[in-house]
């Protein structure tokens, strides 16, 4: 009996093996468009400034969510214009809880790629060092589009907030039940205040389409430099509470593409079980983690 029993546990671990190696697989096209939901901590702890920056957390993070935006319309742009391979919605909740994007996207839960790239609520001129030839840095002005501005203000009621980006995947899941599966994006510095967000965060992993589970990235940012930066752990051992705990238990685990580009890369540590999770990140690891997280794959 008990060979009997390992040959069907041995048997059902293949299956999964094969189940496991079929996902992530859908083609993102206009046709079969995926999505990206971002979920921001704008609470007012988010004033403080990010880890080794002179600048408020909520600040890099909208210019690193904007920047993000900027590229990834670049690169869905083709010569009739920029295709419809994403959807893109931004929810931000601290005094209240709401979908984020300012201009002409507010009040726009998923907005089309090609509609982001149309409608910036503004375009400011930003200074970046370049390279001047001679061996030095000069600051060159660049052109800098907004679609979603810093808040800080209020408590973290990640409560409420999963459970709107649960209703907002939901929809779209319902229309689009063959996609790449959507990737949410959740970016803290904090605890929730509205009571243990794990059961919301647990619907929110459970969802799928036909091709795999929902993606959840859980990405903690720090005001400390002194801090012990944990980044794509394998497992919960050298976390420090039951929060940092929660935030990776509830984490996805890296598809294979992002294995790979975390490897080859950035030269990250990570492992085919490592999770889409950072504690106390600085503004870089954060920029890391959304490039890891965002970067198209199987487009057509």
């Amino acid at each position: 009996m008990r060979d009997r029993s390992l040959q069907d546990e041995k048997k059902q671990k293949l299956r999964n093996q094969k189940k496991i190696q079929n996902m992530y697989t859908a083609e993102i096209s206009r046709q079969n468009p995926s999505c990206f939901l971002f979920v921001i901590d704008q609470s007012g702890s988010m004033s403080d400034n990010i880890s080794g920056q002179a600048k408020p957390k909520a600040q890099a993070v909208a210019d690193a969510i904007n920047k993000l935006l900027s590229n990834l319309t670049i690169k869905c742009a083709k010569s009739e214009g920029v295709r419809d391979y994403y959807h893109v919605g931004v929810i931000g909740y601290g005094a209240s809880v709401g979908v984020a994007f300012t201009g002409g996207l507010s009040g726009k839960e998923l907005a089309p790629i090609s509609e982001i790239a149309n409608n910036p609520a503004r375009i400011e001129e930003r200074a970046k060092k370049v390279d001047d030839g001679a061996g030095g840095l000069i600051d060159q002005k660049v052109k800098f589009p907004i679609w979603f501005d810093p808040t800080a203000n209020g408590g973290t009621p990640m409560n409420e907030a999963f459970r709107l980006a649960n209703n907002i995947l939901d929809n779209w899941l319902e229309l689009h039940p063959d996609c790449f599966p959507p990737t949410v994006i959740h970016i803290t510095d904090g605890e929730s205040t509205d009571g243990n967000p794990e059961e919301e965060m647990q619907k929110t992993i459970g969802k799928s389409s036909s091709d795999g589970n929902l993606l959840l990235f859980n990405l903690h940012v720090s005001s400390n430099p002194n801090a012990k930066t944990v980044e794509f752990p394998s497992n919960n051992e050298i976390l420090p509470d039951q929060y940092s705990q929660m935030l990776f238990q509830t984490a996805s685990p890296l598809t294979e593409f992002m294995v790979s580009i975390a490897k080859n890369e950035y030269e990250l540590n990570v492992s085919d079980t490592s999770k889409g999770f950072v504690l106390n990140g600085d503004l870089a690891l954060i920029i890391t983690a959304l490039d890891i997280g965002t970067r198209p794959s199987n487009l057509r």
